[in-house]
């Protein structure tokens, strides 16, 4: 009996042999079989984590989901000649700026306040 992902993971595998789909497995071990996930886990080490201190969930929610929107809509991606992957999807005003926290709403903001 699986549970969780496993069984998640056995519908997937079922469903793209139906489809006439075969799969690639990273080995373990090898990340960089996977360079899109590692350059991303990196980008978010480097821009965020390591210069945030997060003191509650709510509070790592907000500034992760900033640094979100700016990654994919500001921030230039040297792999498509140095423009963001959605930048129609900005949702004015966001200012350009290198920190995530600046591009939080009013009312996001009021939520991210330090004690």
């Amino acid at each position: 009996m699986c549970y969780g992902p496993e069984f998640i993971a056995n519908a997937v595998q079922q469903w793209l042999a139906k489809v006439g789909v075969n799969t690639l497995y990273i080995t373990p071990g090898s990340p960089w079989e996977n360079g899109y996930c590692e350059s991303f886990n990196g980008s978010m080490r480097d821009e965020l984590l390591n210069g945030e201190i997060f003191y509650t969930l709510a509070e790592a929610k907000i500034l992760i989901e900033a640094w979100r929107r700016h990654y994919n809509t500001i921030r230039p991606h040297s792999a498509l000649g140095y423009r963001p992957p959605a930048p129609e999807a900005a949702m004015p005003p966001w200012p350009p700026s290198g920190s995530a926290s600046l591009h939080l709403r009013p009312a996001m903001a009021q939520e991210a306040t330090m004690h």
